[in-house]
């Protein structure tokens, strides 16, 4: 009967793993489940300064019954989806036999917000509302010696994620947000728009809709139709720039030599009012690009 042996030892053996494997993940720290009851008394993410440094510029788990943190291998055996936006990736399907889903924590669903590598000068990425190529990129950035990486996670919708992030339930007047337009600024046509929109809003879509232009000469009749291929939609985020989401690396690299406030307004999403200027002075270079 050595089949049966074998067998019974490789199952023993499996167990005696999967055991390790949960082990190793509580003495990271995991803690259980919290209670499912959001608390929504205040902003998600806070850009108070002092905050920020008391942190370490990490998110305060605290303020969010439905956020929690994981430390798993860079390889967690997760794969990331997002919708037709790009941007809020979240966790689309688990390995069965993976970190992730061995740990008992994550989820399908769940909302990726921040990265850490676990090392002595690993600093976090805020990944609210990123591209999935700024995403994709932060875990193809990791140094070639960490090995292991603390990730936040929201529990439940990218909506519910947007909501969290004003501190305020769906459907009340915090949903709403101004977004201020500067058209030619410093002519004699100068023109200021104020458009109301909620929380979440793509800048481009919102432009666009209200009949005002966000392309340069020609690009006004070639551009990609909002689908971040031209790179011709740039807008100045004057003021508000912390209340939209991070630059993805395509988007800093098409942006380079201009300031950090140039944003493409395909991929651009305002969380709390902002004043944008349309057809800022760029570079002929930048149509090369």
């Amino acid at each position: 009967m050595i089949f049966p042996t074998a067998f019974l030892c490789l199952a023993l053996f499996s167990v005696v793993e999967g055991f390790q494997i949960l082990s190793r993940h509580q003495a990271t720290g995991l803690a259980a489940p919290r209670d499912p009851t959001p608390s929504r008394s205040t902003r998600l993410f806070s850009t108070d300064a002092e905050e920020s440094e008391k942190n370490d510029g990490r998110i305060d788990l605290s303020l969010d019954d439905r956020l929690y943190r994981i430390r798993l291998p860079r390889a967690p055996g997760i794969e990331w989806g997002t919708d037709l936006s790009f941007s809020f990736v979240y966790v689309r399907e688990l390995d069965p036999v993976g970190p992730a889903s061995m740990s008992g924590r994550v989820s399908k669903g769940d909302q990726l917000c921040e990265l850490i590598p676990v090392e002595p000068e690993g600093k976090p990425v805020n990944l609210l509302g990123a591209s999935f190529d700024s995403v994709m990129g932060s875990f193809a950035g990791l140094g070639k010696t960490t090995t292991d990486i603390d990730l936040v996670f929201f529990k439940g919708t990218k909506d519910e994620l947007k909501e969290a992030c004003t501190g305020e339930e769906s459907g009340t007047n915090s949903d709403i947000i101004t977004i201020t337009v500067i058209q030619n600024k410093g002519a004699e046509d100068e023109k200021v728009v104020e458009l109301q929109a909620k929380a979440g809003v793509n800048i481009r879509e919102l432009l666009i809709d209200n009949g005002i232009n966000v392309y340069q000469s020609v690009t006004r009749y070639t551009n990609c139709k909002g689908k971040q291929l031209c790179g011709t939609c740039i807008v100045n985020v004057a003021n508000g720039l912390e209340n939209t989401n991070w630059k993805s690396m395509d988007e800093a690299s098409t942006l380079r030599d201009n300031p950090d406030s140039y944003r493409l307004s395909c991929i651009s999403f305002a969380y709390g009012d902002v004043t944008v200027e349309t057809l800022p002075p760029v570079e002929k270079y930048q149509w090369t690009r």
